[in-house]
């Protein structure tokens, strides 16, 4: 049996290829975690495992790709003025399956040189719409960026552990939970 592979397009598939595994990991990564197997991605994405280990040295690499993607997301948005925790907490739904994982990692590995920008991105990102936020009397005082990553945390993580049915009624009910922890005293 004769299988039928792909021409090779050498470096002008590269952005190419490195797009396709993106959004091959973030699938696989949401439904099988991030122990998923490599192979499963570089399958997925129609390329071989030599390409994803060229764009993406190890798992690593790659689940740091997908956030700096996810952070540049959500960097955009608190961009925008009119953006509001609420917002972000949509992001964070939207990006949840694949984000838990990363964010695990990141929160796994603080001192890691290779995740210490994503945190610090992430804080920068908190910290900016919460003093907007908080400007315009709709979050307490008391709130810190800390407090927001933590919620954001949870949330992206019990969103990713629930079914996919139930995930709106989570949500509903965790922001539930955090405007009455956030509010104005």
């Amino acid at each position: 049996m004769t299988s039928k592979s792909k021409a090779n397009r050498g470096p002008s598939a590269g952005p190419e290829n490195r797009r396709a595994l993106l959004t091959a990991a973030r699938e696989v990564f949401a439904a099988e975690g991030f122990a998923a197997p490599l192979s499963t991605i570089a399958r997925r994405a129609g390329v071989g495992q030599g390409s994803l280990y060229r764009h993406f040295p190890d798992r690593t690499t790659l689940a740091i790709a997908i956030f700096d993607e996810n952070l540049a997301d959500l960097e955009t948005f608190v961009d925008r003025p009119e953006s509001t925790l609420d917002g972000l907490l949509d992001r964070v739904i939207e990006q949840a399956l694949a984000s838990t994982a990363l964010i695990d990692l990141v929160s796994a590995n603080p001192h890691d040189p290779h995740t210490a920008h994503l945190a610090e991105r992430l804080d920068a990102v908190v910290s900016r719409l919460l003093a907007r936020e908080q400007a315009a009397g709709r979050l307490g005082e008391h709130v810190t960026p800390p407090d927001v990553i933590l919620a954001v945390s949870m949330l992206a993580g019990v969103l990713a552990r629930s079914d996919a049915e139930d995930r709106p009624d989570v949500a509903r009910r965790a922001w539930g939970l955090f405007h009455a922890a956030f509010a104005p005293r």
